[in-house]
């Protein structure tokens, strides 16, 4: 097996580091988790192993630079890795996106030299396995009103509230919660906090029953009466939100790939089925009806793909990219959820069933028209760039 952290990353370009984490992931796939994905789905089970050994290979830290432990690689090969892993099953390609980009990546992007060396070394090699904590019960894109809040008590920040619909919110070791020092609907309102799982205060709370990606753990985190060190604040009280958007933006680049993942997983599946399924003595992909369907949904794969590397490119440069991660979220979410859609409709009656792989690609696709933005919010976002 190769070690993504032992690669040359000064030497090696950009497609041969993709290459070779494309061909660890399909291989790593085969073996732990090709096997059991049908299995996790039904009885959504989170296989934190899987993610313990994904830590080993230094995949739970792409974007970690080396002297915190991690792969030191930039958005084009977190891209592929996500895209890989969402090829063979969303759910995984999910927790592994949640972790690198949401916790850690706030923590590497905004946390101060001493909290970068504390927590992104375990995180780097999931150790820990990480949290994110914004969105709540009554307030999802309106978390200016949100009601977790923080009160600071002499050298100690007190945390009240629950957050829901949180990726890894039972299991995660650490978390990075947003929550509200400041009256609602003020502005500069919240703030980000790191917060320990053996923390007294912090719980998790109700597991989600999900229709799709069932495997990847979607938990409440509550907080109650929850006392953390003062020094456990990201930046300075009332960064919370200007952080967590930034945060968002690359976010909304894994949710992309994640969409990629899942479309071209599916786009495969349908077009070896449409080669394999004869009818009328010959194989339903001969059909225009069957062909036609294969291309288009193979030109909306690639366009997606292309509309991700170009917010990921920009990403790599430090360059603005509000606009372009939201396009390409929006369109390759979308898209995802059409190609696994025509795919069952490839595979007709048995892809209704769960003896083949679109209808599991068909029941995750949804998500990434929902999480880290619903495409409502991104057409917001996206406008709102245009008319500046």
């Amino acid at each position: 097996m190769i070690d993504v952290k032992s690669a040359e990353t000064q030497l090696t370009p950009h497609a041969e580091n993709q290459r070779m984490i494309a061909e660890m992931i399909r291989d790593f796939g085969k073996r732990e988790i090709a096997p059991y994905m049908m299995e996790w789905d039904e009885s959504q089970e989170f296989p934190i192993q899987v993610f313990k050994k994904l830590g080993e290979l230094g995949l739970m830290g792409v974007l970690v630079p080396q002297e915190y432990g991690g792969s030191g690689f930039g958005y084009h090969e977190y891209v592929t890795a996500i895209i890989e892993l969402a090829k063979i099953d969303g759910s995984i390609g999910l927790s592994m996106a949640a972790h690198n980009s949401l916790c850690t990546g706030h923590i590497l992007q905004h946390a101060n030299e001493s909290q970068k060396a504390r927590f992104l070394p375990k995180l780097a090699t999931c150790e820990w396995l990480g949290a994110w904590g914004l969105t709540e019960p009554n307030t999802g894109s309106d978390a200016g009103n949100m009601k977790t809040t923080a009160v600071k008590e002499g050298d100690e920040w007190v945390i009240n509230g629950a957050k829901n619909f949180i990726t890894h919110g039972i299991s995660a070791d650490v978390a990075v919660v947003i929550a509200r020092t400041g009256e609602p609907g003020q502005s500069r309102n919240g703030s980000a906090f790191i917060v320990e799982r053996e923390t007294p205060g912090f719980s998790g709370g109700r597991k989600e029953n999900k229709l799709g990606m069932r495997c990847s753990e979607t938990a409440e985190m509550i907080f109650d009466n929850c006392r953390i060190p003062a020094e456990n604040l990201i930046g300075e009280v009332g960064d919370g939100f200007v952080q967590s958007l930034k945060v968002l933006d690359g976010g909304r680049i894994s949710i992309a790939a994640l969409s990629c993942g899942i479309a071209e997983g599916a786009l495969d599946a349908a077009t070896a089925y449409a080669q394999e399924r004869h009818q009328f003595g010959k194989p339903i992909a001969s059909f225009q009806g069957i062909s036609f369907k294969l291309a288009e949904m193979a030109t909306k794969v690639e366009a997606a793909k292309l509309l991700t590397s170009q917010a990921a490119d920009l990403k790599n440069q430090g360059k603005p990219m509000t606009k372009e991660s939201a396009m390409a979220k929006l369109y390759a979410s979308e898209i995802s959820v059409e190609v696994a859609d025509e795919a069952v409709q490839i595979f007709g009656g048995y892809g209704y069933t769960k003896d083949y792989p679109v209808e599991k690609f068909y029941r995750d696709a949804k998500l990434c028209t929902i999480g880290e933005g619903t495409s409502e919010i991104q057409k917001l976002v996206i406008s709102r760039e245009l008319l500046k």
